[in-house]
């Protein structure tokens, strides 16, 4: 099987797999089995939109996600170790092997005309991007978009992809009425690392005129630096978060490299394919960072780490956001519209002025 531009070689087993499967060669080989790997797409029937979590690490309580799996690539993912739920592999199959969850707007309605529901932000792009390639043909995100807006929901959004631009008719008044945040993650500048990195997503440069498009239609913008790999991007922290303001961004934030579960072993084998030379320094920094392991899980250590390194990086990041006069905390989004749109049949209320 050929590969490109994917993020990973390795199409490991998952951890809750009985068996494990690995592809050698027998001599017998047809040349028709020497393909390129291309993606597949597959739909399941969503029975709820909302996720839930109580992590005191999140600002949100909730989250959409219209899509699993991520053909961007990113080799770094956290969100990898997710697709082990689908009996798939993180490796090659989170991002060839795709769930699309068509109907997803709908059940978001119905969970929101709930009695008992209680409005607060909800993100959409805390897993897999939900502007990613797949976006532009099923058009799950704007289905979602959509809802949220015709019931006045606040919403925050973090994502690669330059399909947000497409979206900017909605987007723009949601903004003008307090209701929407996006972030932009912007790993590092180098187009030739970020290619290597993010296999599938747009150029660095591509990123910044994102950022520049959704300012200039009066959507404020936090950028992410997220994740800084020490010994590999986290020179470039000051340089990104200058480029960034001078895209537009309002604010900024950081997040260290997270190697969570299997995520691990393919960051370290992409390491010794790509940079051999740097692999141990790198490895030996995002250590020294958890404790003495790859990764550190526990809440308020994961997503910046402890120690001299970890505390040298904080310390940048701050003085550079105060140079910049970046915020490193966006105001909160209005709950105070929340309003479920009445449906045809709908019983006026006794005291409506809707006439």
């Amino acid at each position: 099987m050929r590969l490109r531009a994917r993020g990973v070689a390795s199409n490991a087993t998952g951890r809750f797999e009985g068996q494990a499967r690995v592809a050698v060669s027998d001599g017998w080989d047809l040349a028709e089995t020497d393909r390129l790997l291309r993606t597949e797409v597959r739909a399941e029937r969503p029975r709820s939109a909302l996720a839930w979590n109580r992590s005191p690490d999140l600002p949100f309580d909730r989250s959409i996600n219209p899509y699993r799996g991520c053909e961007h690539g990113c080799v770094y993912c956290f969100a990898r170790p997710s697709h082990a739920f689908l009996n798939l592999s993180p490796g090659l199959d989170f991002e060839t092997q795709l769930i699309l969850r068509p109907g997803i707007a709908a059940v978001l309605e119905r969970e929101l005309r709930a009695k008992n529901y209680k409005v607060a932000t909800v993100a959409i792009g805390t897993n897999t991007d939900p502007y990613q390639p797949i976006e532009a043909e099923h058009r799950l995100m704007r289905e979602v978009l959509a809802v949220l807006w015709d019931f006045r929901h606040p919403v925050a959004i973090t994502t690669k992809g330059t399909l947000i631009e497409r979206d900017i008719d909605l987007l723009a008044p949601m903004a003008a009425a307090g209701l929407l945040r996006v972030g932009i993650s912007v790993t590092t500048l180098d187009a030739e690392l970020a290619r290597r990195m993010e296999p599938r997503c747009p150029a660095p440069g591509r990123r910044l005129a994102v950022i520049r498009r959704l300012s200039d239609a009066g959507i404020a913008v936090r950028a992410m630096v997220a994740p800084v790999v020490p010994g590999l991007t986290d020179h470039e922290l000051e340089p990104i978060l200058s480029a960034v303001q001078d895209a537009g961004a309002v604010a900024a934030s950081y997040i260290a490299l997270r190697l969570p579960r299997e995520v691990s072993a393919l960051f370290q084998d992409w390491l010794a394919t790509h940079y051999p030379d740097r692999a141990g320094k790198v490895m030996a920094r995002v250590r020294e960072m958890h404790g003495g392991q790859d990764y550190d899980p526990a809440f308020g250590r994961r997503m910046t780490g402890q120690g001299l390194w970890a505390d040298l990086l904080r310390q940048r990041f701050d003085k550079a956001v105060a140079r910049l006069g970046l915020a490193t905390k966006m105001p909160p989004l209005n709950c105070d519209l929340f309003r479920p749109p009445a449906r045809a049949g709908d019983q006026l209320s006794l005291f409506s002025t809707d006439f």
